[in-house]
């Protein structure tokens, strides 16, 4: 077999890639290891940045998600039981957030890539790579096994690796020439969904006196709900009482506001993690997504760095296929990790700032709700976590 630009996982990173490719008549092979029926069934939040939404707009994606998706104009802060609404679309100017979880994303973008007759290999196994390092004389080989077992070898002029922490592409690289630095936090998170009507027309980001809450929506029938627990937790630790009484402590106002209670009907907890991995190009060799950077849940900014980084590199290739000038290929690393070092920064204050940490003494808690007492009293504070949270302006994809 032979393609243009081999992807490796069929998440957000690599189908959006993929589709944007396609856009500009760049020919690629989507592999990814779970089945179609896996990926469309797998539940993920999804927060989308201002640019993330107007990408995928532009891509023609944007029906169903404007239609399911409600776009949030601010948010909650409530500390002591007091709120203070951060007022996302007059902060910067009109922009605001679109909630819209990813397994949505990625049905949209999968019917999409379906459609236009896109190349997806699913159930593939025994994935390797070689010849990463090769210039274009001698081209990468990706080796793999389809759906029927059959031994496939796709040689193709660049191979990008969107196929998360656990992933074949970032092993494929020496590890010495890899520098890895990250954070491991002291608590997790444990998230449910309930049948049960929003509680709030707006996430509510709540810090109690022992611990964090996320109040979000999933439809009009669902919430999504998050609160701070011991990283070593189980969701058998977590009783369906234990859950709502926790949320109700956590999220306790003065004027008795309670959550919308309802059936639980999933539970699963989440560890708290940043991790950057750099560089992310190895001669044909790129890493995007989860494969190269890990943020806490906080800022939401996962799923958005992950279509930030297709779209700078669908740039770089279509750069590369029109002119021949590996320029925007030979900078994808650095301007991904700008931008990718920003949203660690915002995630690790977002997390920093709302959650209990078990080893904190009286004087970190004292600078602690100071942090917070600034933010909810100046303007030029809430700016910066507005300009943050919708996600900072992107370049256009192209030219």
């Amino acid at each position: 077999m032979r393609t243009q630009v081999a992807i490796i996982g069929a998440g957000p990173a690599g189908l959006v890639l993929s589709q944007l490719l396609d856009g500009q008549g760049i020919e690629s092979v989507v592999l990814e290891c779970r089945s179609q029926e896996a990926i469309r069934a797998t539940i993920r939040a999804g927060v989308l940045e201002q640019g993330t939404v107007d990408l995928l707009t532009d891509m023609g994606l944007g029906k169903r998600m404007h239609n399911e998706g409600l776009r949030h104009e601010g948010t909650v802060l409530r500390v002591g039981g007091v709120d203070r609404r951060i007022d996302f679309v007059g902060l910067t100017g009109g922009r605001a957030v679109m909630v819209y979880a990813q397994h949505e994303v990625l049905k949209d973008l999968l019917d999409a890539r379906l459609a236009t007759g896109g190349d997806l290999r699913f159930n593939v196994s025994d994935v390797t790579l070689s010849g990463i390092t090769s210039d274009m004389a001698s081209r990468p080989v990706v080796r793999f096994r389809d759906a029927s077992g059959a031994a496939v070898s796709l040689r193709a002029d660049f191979v990008v690796g969107c196929d998360g922490t656990q992933g074949v592409s970032r092993s494929a690289v020496d590890p010495q020439a890899l520098q890895t630095v990250e954070r491991h936090y002291p608590f997790g998170w444990l998230g449910i969904l309930c049948k049960a009507p929003p509680s709030s027309d707006e996430l509510i980001y709540a810090l109690g006196a022992d611990g964090f809450a996320l109040v979000s929506t999933r439809s009009c029938e669902v919430q999504r709900m998050y609160l701070q627990c011991d990283p070593g937790d189980t969701p058998d630790d977590w009783s369906d009482d234990r859950i709502w009484a926790t949320l109700r402590a956590r999220l306790a106002t003065h004027d008795g506001w309670q959550p919308n209670e309802g059936p639980i009907f999933d539970k699963t907890v989440v560890g708290m993690r940043s991790r950057v991995i750099e560089p992310m190009r190895h001669g044909r060799l790129f890493l995007a997504g989860d494969a190269a950077h890990v943020v806490p849940p906080t800022g939401a900014k996962g799923l958005n760095l992950a279509i930030s980084d297709a779209r700078l590199l669908a740039r770089a290739l279509t750069r590369f296929y029109r002119d021949g000038n590996e320029d925007l290929l030979d900078t994808y690393g650095p301007t991904a990790l700008r931008r990718i070092w920003r949203a660690q920064r915002f995630s690790t204050w977002m997390t920093t700032l709302l959650h209990r940490f078990p080893d904190a003494d009286a004087y970190a808690r004292k600078l602690q709700d100071a942090d917070l007492d600034y933010l909810t009293r100046s303007r030029a504070a809430c700016t910066t976590l507005a300009e943050n949270y919708v996600g900072l302006p992107v370049a256009p994809p192209w030219d």
